[in-house]
C-alpha cells in the first residue's frame, strides 16, 4: 500500500479539527451508524471545553490503495513546540485559511516553519459559504504571505481548493458541485510525495522520537516516523541523545500504528511509517531510537526559546490542604519535570529554597493550560505573576517583542492604538480599514501584553479579536506601568459576612461573596483608589434592643468579580500570588503578615 504523511496547519478557529472529522467520515474510518463526538480529534477535556487544539495528534485514513497519515496540529503559537516537531515527521502540509479572515498571525507562524523545511503546501480556502467570505482576496493574501516568507518557485506554485469543512465538501472551482471531499483526497495523493524514507528500507533502523506518551498497560511510549530500515516487535534497539550519547538499550515490547481514531497493534513497521513504540524507560523527545550498529543521531528540529517565566510554589496559605491531595513540593517537582519531558517548549529550574520552581514557556495560555491540568489532577499551587525573560547582547539588555494583529470595529480602533502605543510601548506597523472593521498590526514588548487581553475585551465591548506571535528581540524599552488600582486585603481569618461586604462596596469592587472563607493577607476586592487597603470582611451588624422600621431589610450585594485562571495570573502584581486549588482560585499577598509586608516593601525601595 502507498503511503502519504501530511499535517493540517492553520490559525486558531479556521476549522482544522472539523475538516479532519469529515475526512475520517468520508474515507470510511467510521461506520455509517457509529456515534462519534464532534471534533473527535480534540480528545483532551480542556481542548473540548475551550474549543482549541492543544496537543498534536495523528490519525490515518485509506483512500484508493493509499494510506494517508494525517496530523492535526495546534493553531496557537503558545503550543508551537508541538507544531515544529510534527512538521519534521511529514512530507506535505494542507494549509487551511478562513476565506473571510484570510491569513492570520499563527498562519504565518506555522507556514514559515513548513516552508523552511522545504514542504510544498496545498492551500484550502475554508468556510467559503460564510456571508462575509472573500475567497479571492484571501488567496491573494496567501500568495503575498508566501512571498514575504521567501518561498521558492515550487512553493509559490501551490494548488488551491475551495471548501466548507462543516458541510463536508471541497472543489477546485468556487462554483463546483460541492458534493464531497474526494477531490481533496486525490490532490493529497497526487501532490504530496511518497516518504523518501521508503527507499531506505534495507538500511539500519532509525527513528526520531517526536512525541512522548504514557499508557497504563504499556508504560512509556514514543511516537515518530521511521526514517530508515524496519522494526519488529521483540527487536533489541538503543536510544541515543542529540549528541550521540547512548541513553539505554531496550527490547521493543509493542508497536502501534494509527488506524482511524484507534491505535492498532502491528508486528512490523517499515521506513516512512508513523508509529508508537513501547519498551523504553529513559528515552524521550528528540532522541534517536536506532539499531545497535548506528552511532550517529538524527537531526532534531530546533525549538524557539521560551519568552516568559512563572514561579510555581507550594500552597502555604492558612487554607492549604483542604481541597487538594497533592501539596508537597516533591510531588509538584516530579509533575513539572514529567511535563518538561514531553513538552519541549517548557523549561523547569529549581529555586534555592527548593519549595518553588521556575517554569519557562511560550505564553500565558500555555502556562494557564498546564496549571489547569494540574489543579484537575488534585494539586494545590501558589503561582507568581509572569516575568518576561530578558537577555544580554553586546552589553545591551534586550527583551522579546510580539507581533500583535487586532481586528476591531472602527469605533474602537482609537482606544486600542492609544493603549498599545502609549503605556505599553508598542510600535504601530500597519493599519487597514475594510467595511467597518480595522485591522491593526503592532510590535509590542511581551511585558506590555501581560494582562492586556481582559482590558482589550472591555475596550472593544467583547467584539475585538486579538492574536499574537513571537516576532524577535529588541532593546529594552524602559518601565511599563502595571495595574493602576490597589486591592482590598482581609485583616482577619474566618467567613465573610454579607453585612461587612455591603459596607465595603463603596471602597471598591468585591472578588468574594458572603460566607466565602478568608484569611489575613488574602485579596478580597479591587480598591477604588491606587493604594492597597486592609479591611475587615467579618464585621457583623451590632445588635441592639431597639428596632427601627426598615433597618433590618435584606442586604443586597453586587455580584462579585470572578477572574479566570489566566486573568488572575495576569491581574496580580509582583508582591502577590494566585492560590490555585481543585475548587478555588484565590488572590493573596506574597507576605500575609502586614508587618512583614511593610518591612519587605521598605527593603525593595
Amino acid at each position: 500500500m502507498d503511503l502519504r504523511n501530511i499535517a493540517i496547519i492553520a490559525h486558531v478557529d479556521h476549522g482544522k479539527t472539523t475538516l479532519v472529522d469529515e475526512l475520517l467520515k468520508q474515507s470510511g474510518a467510521f461506520r455509517e451508524n457509529q456515534a462519534v463526538a464532534e471534533r473527535a480529534m480534540d480528545s483532551n477535556d480542556l481542548e473540548r471545553e475551550r474549543g482549541i487544539t492543544i496537543f498534536a495528534k495523528p490519525t490515518s485514513v485509506e483512500w484508493k490503495d493509499t494510506r494517508i497519515n494525517i496530523v492535526d496540529t495546534p493553531g496557537h503559537a503558545d503550543f508551537g513546540g508541538e507544531v515544529e516537531r510534527i512538521l519534521s515527521m511529514v512530507d506535505g502540509v494542507v494549509l487551511l485559511v478562513d476565506a473571510a479572515e484570510g491569513p492570520m498571525p499563527q498562519t504565518k507562524f506555522v507556514t514559515s516553519k513548513a516552508l523552511a523545511l522545504g514542504l510544498r503546501p496545498i492551500v484550502v480556502l475554508n468556510k467559503v459559504d460564510k456571508p462575509d467570505a472573500e475567497p479571492d482576496r484571501a488567496l491573494d493574501e496567501v500568495f503575498d504571505l508566501f512571498s514575504s516568507l521567501d518561498a521558492n518557485e515550487d512553493q509559490l506554485d501551490f494548488p488551491h481548493m475551495y471548501a466548507s469543512g462543516r458541510s463536508g465538501w471541497a472543489d477546485h472551482d468556487l462554483d463546483g458541485p460541492r458534493k464531497d471531499l474526494h477531490a481533496l483526497f486525490d490532490l493529497i495523493v497526487n501532490h504530496v510525495p511518497e516518504p523518501k524514507q521508503v527507499k531506505q528500507q534495507g538500511d539500519d533502523f532509525r527513528m526520531l522520537a517526536t512525541t512522548l506518551g504514557s499508557d497504563p498497560f504499556m508504560g512509556r511510549t514514543l511516537t515518530g516516523r521511521v526514517e530508515s530500515g524496519k522494526i519488529a516487535v521483540g527487536a533489541t534497539v538503543q536510544a541515543i541523545s542529540r549528541i550521540g550519547q547512548k541513553i539505554e538499550q531496550f527490547r521493543v515490547t509493542k508497536i502501534q500504528a494509527f488506524r482511524g481514531l484507534q491505535n492498532a497493534d502491528i508486528d512490523e513497521a517499515t521506513a516512512g511509517d508513523i508509529v508508537t513504540l513501547a519498551g523504553m524507560s529513559k528515552a524521550t523527545v528528540a532522541d534517536t531510537i536506532c539499531a545497535l550498529a548506528v552511532d550517529e543521531a538524527l537531526d532534531a528540529q530546533p525549538i524557539d526559546p521560551p519568552t516568559i517565566t512563572v514561579t510555581f510554589g507550594i500552597n502555604d496559605s492558612p487554607l492549604a490542604g483542604r481541597d487538594g491531595k497533592k501539596v508537597q513540593s516533591r510531588v509538584i517537582r516530579d509533575r513539572l519535570y514529567k511535563e518538561a519531558e514531553s513538552n519541549v517548549a517548557i523549561k523547569i529550574e529549581d529555586t534555592p529554597g527548593g519549595e518553588a520552581f521556575e517554569v519557562s514557556g511560550r505564553g500565558e495560555l500555555q502556562m494557564g493550560v498546564l496549571i489547569e491540568n494540574m489543579r484537575r489532577e488534585d494539586f494545590e499551587l501558589s503561582i507568581s505573576r509572569p516575568q518576561v525573560i530578558m537577555k544580554e547582547e553586546d552589553g545591551q539588555r534586550i527583551e522579546p517583542v510580539e507581533e500583535v494583529t487586532i481586528d476591531v470595529d472602527d469605533e474602537y480602533s482609537g482606544a486600542v492604538i492609544e493603549k498599545l502605543t502609549g503605556a505599553r510601548k508598542g510600535d504601530l506597523v500597519e493599519m487597514r480599514q475594510n467595511s467597518g472593521k480595522t485591522r491593526i498590526i503592532a510590535h509590542v514588548p511581551s511585558r506590555g501584553l501581560i494582562g492586556y487581553h481582559g482590558e482589550f475585551l472591555t475596550d472593544t465591548r467583547g467584539t475585538g479579536v486579538l492574536n499574537r506571535v513571537f516576532q524577535g528581540w529588541t532593546a529594552h524599552k524602559g518601565p511599563i506601568p502595571g495595574r493602576r488600582a490597589g486591592v482590598l486585603i482581609s485583616m482577619e481569618d474566618g467567613e465573610a459576612v454579607a453585612y461587612a461586604l455591603w459596607n465595603l462596596e463603596d471602597r471598591g469592587r468585591m472578588m468574594i461573596g458572603a460566607q466565602a472563607k478568608v484569611y489575613q493577607g488574602m485579596i478580597i476586592g479591587e480598591h477604588s483608589r491606587d493604594n492597597d487597603l486592609e479591611v475587615n470582611p467579618l464585621k457583623g451588624k451590632k445588635l441592639t434592643n431597639v428596632r427601627a422600621s426598615g433597618s433590618d431589610e435584606a442586604v443586597r450585594l453586587t455580584t462579585p468579580i470572578t477572574l479566570s485562571l489566566e486573568e488572575a495570573i495576569a491581574y496580580i502584581n509582583d508582591d502577590e500570588l494566585v492560590e490555585v486549588t481543585p475548587n478555588s482560585i484565590r488572590l493573596r499577598k506574597r507576605y500575609l503578615d502586614p508587618h512583614e509586608r511593610k518591612r519587605m516593601a521598605k527593603a525593595n525601595q
